[in-house]
């Protein structure tokens, strides 16, 4: 074998060739590169937005999330599907026909999959599972949920007035005296359970081995208004140009762009408003079928050839062919 590589190799000038110092080279300069890109290109690494964070930084909206959550007047309450039978973001696609409206809704095709009862898994229900452990608590749930839904809207109506007059030092909150019932004492334990960090985990309770669902948690800061503020801080809302790839939640958002660019021309940012995400969805989803079917569209599977990419990419050989140095082979 080597005998027929020497001979296959007469004639031909060669020179020592250190492969192991190249290998270490090359990586040494890659090792360097990575370093600096990483220092002045790096994701930022931004801590997680948690319920604990949300009480402590803003008391007062924390607690009238809260309260709109038990009496019903809270966004996710008339939101629609997959939450509820609400109807305040159910979106649709096709045209408004004259009395017959918009013809699909993709929500209410799917229905209430992830029932959401905003009083009971926001407030009562997280309450009762400390009740025993906080004086006077069970008390007031028993007089809350014995009341009549007369009673207890007055109840909640009562402390929306007294919060709107509350004065906020630090974390603490200072709500005026009201008649209102057992509301005082359930949404003060509801925001020390919220500043102690105890709601992130009594909203993740669920039948399930693993407790990674954080619908529940991330509907409420979005009721608080505290996603879309986080977000507005890194430019990341829907009317807003901005993708952050965050560490730790690989691929992050970067494989959004194309839904994020669609949100900012017309007529998704006109017209379909009102239904842009379900219009970016159905575009998306054309998109990709044309793509998965390109080899079988008559017209499109031709285009590589009308384009002729592929001849800049084998430039080399295309004109090795013109010279007749190679036989021509398409």
């Amino acid at each position: 074998m080597i005998a027929r590589k020497k001979a296959y190799y007469a004639g031909i000038p060669t020179a020592p060739y250190d492969l192991v110092k190249e290998l270490l080279v090359a990586l040494a300069v890659v090792t360097a590169a990575v370093v600096i890109f990483a220092l002045v290109l790096s994701s930022p690494d931004e801590p997680s937005l948690t319920l604990q964070s949300v009480s402590q930084s803003d008391p007062q909206g924390f607690v009238q999330t809260a309260l709109g959550e038990l009496n019903g007047s809270g966004g996710i309450a008339n939101y629609g599907p997959p939450y509820n039978n609400g109807t305040a973001n159910v979106q649709y696609l096709g045209p408004q026909i004259g009395p017959i409206g918009p013809f699909f809704s993709i929500q209410k095709l799917i229905g209430v999959h992830i029932p959401v009862d905003t009083a009971q898994d926001y407030v009562l229900g997280p309450l009762m599972q400390i009740a025993a452990t906080v004086p006077g608590l069970s008390a007031a749930l028993s007089t809350y949920n014995g009341a009549s839904a007369t009673q207890q809207s007055a109840w909640t109506d009562a402390y929306t007035k007294a919060l709107g007059k509350a004065t906020v030092s630090g974390v603490n909150l200072s709500v005026p005296s009201c008649a209102c019932g057992p509301v005082t004492l359930m949404m003060s334990t509801i925001l020390h359970l919220g500043q102690r960090g105890a709601m992130d985990g009594l909203l993740l309770t669920s039948n399930r081995f693993y407790r990674t669902d954080y619908t529940r948690p991330l509907l409420f800061m979005a009721d608080d208004g505290a996603v879309a503020s986080h977000a507005a801080s890194f430019n990341l809302l829907g009317t807003q140009w901005g993708v952050m790839n965050e560490t730790g939640n690989y691929p992050g958002q970067a494989w959004l762009w194309l839904y994020t660019t669609l949100y900012q021309i017309w007529p998704y940012n006109g017209p379909w408003a009102a239904n842009a995400d379900a219009m970016a969805i159905l575009t998306v989803t054309i998109l990709t079928l044309i793509l998965m079917f390109i080899p079988w569209i008559p017209g499109l599977n031709r285009l590589p050839r009308y384009l002729g990419v592929y001849r800049l990419i084998w430039k080399d050989y295309y004109r090795r062919v013109r010279s007749g140095a190679i036989p021509w082979s398409e």
